[in-house]
């Protein structure tokens, strides 16, 4: 039985996404996201910003690569995924990302006259997907 891995974050992109292909030619979009968090301190307001690295698949991915550039605002919905591998001098090394089944386009403010769009990840991304590499 899976256990429950499900997360909702929401921030701007903090770079323009990269999209690529495996070899068996299934697309893949990685793109890093900033998010902010507001909190008081004796009547202060510090702030909090936590970066997380989106893997997003398939015609998702297509569409966050195609409509998404730095700053633009999302909500990723999905779930946290583990990589961990060895590097050549037998160092083990292990990273966290978010594999994104649901990604909400924010409107963008930036001048451009833009509906607010969603783009959901078909039902067949929410398998396992084919790895494309560690790194």
């Amino acid at each position: 039985m899976n256990s429950l891995n499900s997360i909702l974050v929401e921030g701007n992109l903090v770079r323009d996404p990269v999209l690529a292909q495996t070899p068996k030619g299934t697309p893949v979009c990685n793109f890093s996201l900033a998010s902010n968090r507001f909190y008081r301190v004796d009547n202060e307001t510090q702030k909090e910003v936590s970066f997380f690295e989106v893997e997003v698949w398939a015609k998702l991915a297509e569409n966050c690569a195609e409509y998404l550039k730095k700053g633009r605002g999302v909500r990723i919905v999905g779930r946290l995924k583990q990589d961990r591998w060895m590097d050549g001098e037998g160092k083990n090394h292990s990273r966290v990302k978010i594999i994104g089944e649901h990604v909400e386009f924010k409107p963008d403010f930036s001048g451009r006259k833009e509906k607010e769009e969603t783009a959901e990840a078909p039902k067949e991304t929410s398998s396992t997907p084919e790895p494309v590499g560690v790194g």
